[in-house]
């Protein structure tokens, strides 16, 4: 099958971080006889610098005629960029994971853990509105919303370790996060095979720093899970290395957790991690909507390749204690791929 991957440079770090994780995606193909069209997009500050428009129609219809996009970090303009576009695909799942990884200072070895967020709605719905000194936002928490984001993590938890916490804030936001709560109470009953239990916000965000390796599957709210999964980010070495997934029923968008750094950008000192583990997530999203086993594969070879580079650390970049540039860690992944495929044959 041909997929069409639909591309979005970015700002700042974006563009730099792209042309390390493309050669990687192109190795692949010629590895394994994927067939992959990369689509280029245009969206965020420099585009609306140049066109008047941070996402532009044009861009939205390549989207759709894609299969998948791969997106790097968006500047000022990323609430009219991804934050659109989670509305217009009806994204509303955000996976963000958290992982301990080879030779990259963590709280604590062993963590591994996933953050499912409600995509689509909260606060982040956008619906503020002032008047006489007074600001006004509303937060929009569905049925519909709360049923199937709760399900999607049930499911992810029962192909992990079977442990789901529901974060909420329920003694307080007792009609929202009350719905929230209440929804995923329901759904649980559905899977008793998964441990399932509740936590408050506050209590999360501590027991994140106290004892992360205990977590296994989170599932929250748009706002509360933004916030969280940076936080569970830092927790394993920084933003740099850290990935993140919009997916829908039909679509999925496959980018960085960060921003676009634009003190740094132009040095060549970005780390790539994040957007080549967004790439990790995106094969194998594509193999498993599509059955393809190639797509499975080349996604757990990337994976294996990234985290050879960063045990041998012979090619870090400066926010991991080393001094190499953004391309440099690129081949180097690109050449511990090629050794991962020869080890497996």
């Amino acid at each position: 099958m041909r997929y069409r991957i639909a591309l979005i440079r970015g700002d700042g770090i974006g563009p730099e971080q792209v042309e390390a994780t493309l050669p990687l995606l192109l190795k692949l193909q010629d590895i394994l006889g994927l067939s992959l069209e990369i689509i280029e997009a245009r969206a965020g500050d420099k585009c609306f610098e140049e066109t008047g428009e941070p996402l532009p129609e044009e861009t939205i219809e390549i989207l759709r005629n894609s299969h998948a996009c791969l997106k790097g970090p968006v500047g000022e303009t990323a609430a009219d960029v991804i934050v659109r576009l989670r509305q217009l695909f009806d994204l509303y799942a955000n996976i963000r994971p958290a992982k301990s990884l080879p030779n990259v200072p963590s709280l604590r070895s062993g963590i591994d853990l996933v953050i499912v967020r409600e995509n689509t709605e909260g606060l982040y719905k956008g619906f503020e509105f002032e008047f006489n000194d007074i600001a006004i936002g509303l937060r929009i928490i569905t049925r519909k919303g709360c049923e199937r984001i709760a399900r999607y993590a049930f499911e992810l938890a029962r192909k992990r370790r079977k442990r789901l916490v529901a974060v909420h804030k329920a003694n307080v936001m007792r009609m929202t996060c009350g719905l929230f709560a209440r929804v995923c109470r329901e759904v649980s009953r559905e899977y008793p095979d998964v441990s399932y239990s509740e936590m408050y916000v506050d209590a999360a965000a501590m027991n994140l720093i106290r004892r992360p390796d205990e977590f296994d599957v989170i599932v929250t709210t748009n706002m509360f899970g933004d916030i969280l999964s940076d936080e569970a980010a830092q927790v394993v070495g920084g933003l740099g290395l850290a990935p993140a997934a919009n997916i829908g029923d039909d679509y999925a968008i496959f980018e960085p957790v960060h921003g676009c750094a634009p003190d740094i950008a132009g040095k060549r000192i970005a780390n790539p991690t994040s957007m080549i583990l967004s790439s990790v997530m995106m094969l194998d999203w594509l193999g498993r909507k599509y059955s393809d086993e190639k797509c499975i594969r080349a996604s757990k070879l990337l994976e294996k390749a990234i985290l050879k580079t960063l045990e041998e650390g012979r090619f870090l970049t400066p926010d991991l204690g080393g001094r190499s540039r953004t391309d440099e860690f690129g081949r180097r992944v690109a050449e511990l791929l090629e050794e991962v495929v020869e080890e497996e044959g």
